[in-house]
């Protein structure tokens, strides 16, 4: 054989193995079922691959990822889920109460890990937060459970509030639970409560004008439909010059008034260590469901003055970031 038609060889030889080690030992697959758009959970995403980078799982060498969006499609969850059933996941990685319930449904035996979820003892995705039992564990952002603390608040920045709105999918199992929690907050600080129940985008607008003056401010139940919808609800209420309160910063990126609520991409990177551990071989049933330690009040001081609400700058100094 020529020497040039050996080494030619020999190239290919050492081109090909690595792809026959690599399909003869699979590396672990996450599919990470995106209740929101791609754009709309960077920052989540981003959070947890870094995370799981420091425990030595590099996407496309380690570990693979199956992304897959929702854009706030509740009926896709299922469909999603099912399809990372097909693909043989290791883990399924998602967020929001409907998505893992969803995911629950399709699958008892890949562990399901989320970075975000409501009560998830009350809505049935585990059986208590220390033994979650089944095949699910991940983090709770409490949202439903700090209602008042965010009343609280706005009634800092609205000293004349006196009725408060409350805008939520009904479609939801968090938006019916965080509903009524924060209903119940509101009557025990003596403030009447008028509910807009949506279930579609198309019943936004038309709840919004039921309001017509009624209302001193508007509590928007943080959920994958009004998320997607945060541009919409908070120009009407700009319209309006209603005062909007959220869970979520992002809310607050796109117009909206205040935000309080468990900084989502931390407890997207503490996902990564409850993932790390069932790759490693823990089951999901015995790692117990966490709790947020960081906590982000945003104010978007533009949407005040646009309102003609004035702030007061002790209050200013206190938030975590102000939108100017």
């Amino acid at each position: 054989m020529k020497r040039r038609a050996f080494i030619t060889l020999l190239g290919g030889a050492a081109t090909a193995w690595p792809f026959t080690a690599r399909t003869q030992h699979k590396i672990p697959t996450i599919g990470f079922l995106g209740s929101l758009s791609q754009s709309a959970q960077s920052t989540w995403t981003a959070a947890f691959v870094q995370r799981m980078r420091e425990h030595g799982w590099i996407e496309g060498r380690t570990i693979a990822i199956e992304y897959r969006w929702a854009e706030g499609r509740g009926e896709r969850f299922a469909e999603i889920a099912t399809e990372f059933i097909r693909l043989k996941v290791d883990v399924i990685v998602t967020a929001g109460t409907d998505a893992v319930i969803a995911a629950k449904k399709v699958t008892s035996v890949v562990p399901i890990v989320f970075g975000t979820a409501g009560d998830p003892v009350a809505n049935g995705l585990v059986a208590s937060l220390a033994r979650p039992g089944a095949n699910v564990t991940g983090l709770s952002n409490q949202s439903a459970d700090i209602a008042g603390k965010r009343l609280g608040l706005l009634q800092e920045i609205v000293p004349n509030l006196r009725r408060l709105a409350i805008m939520a999918n009904v479609g939801s199992s968090i938006g019916v639970l965080e509903m009524r929690e924060v209903a119940v907050a509101a009557q025990t600080l003596g403030l009447e409560v008028a509910t807009l129940e949506v279930r579609r985008a198309e019943d936004i607008a038309p709840a919004m004008n039921t309001l017509s003056g009624g209302a001193d401010a508007l509590y928007v139940v943080t959920e994958p439909l009004v998320n997607t919808n945060r541009i919409q609800i908070n120009s009407l209420a700009l319209q309006a010059r209603l005062p909007t309160l959220h869970g979520q910063k992002p809310y607050v990126e796109a117009g909206g008034l205040m935000s309080y609520g468990a900084n989502i991409p931390d407890l997207f990177r503490r996902a990564a260590d409850l993932v790390d551990k069932i790759l490693r071989g823990a089951r999901a049933a015995d790692i117990p469901v966490e709790q947020p330690t960081k906590f982000d009040l945003v104010v978007n001081l533009t949407t005040a003055k646009a309102i003609g609400l004035t702030i007061p700058e002790s209050f200013l100094l206190r938030a975590d970031e102000v939108i100017e």
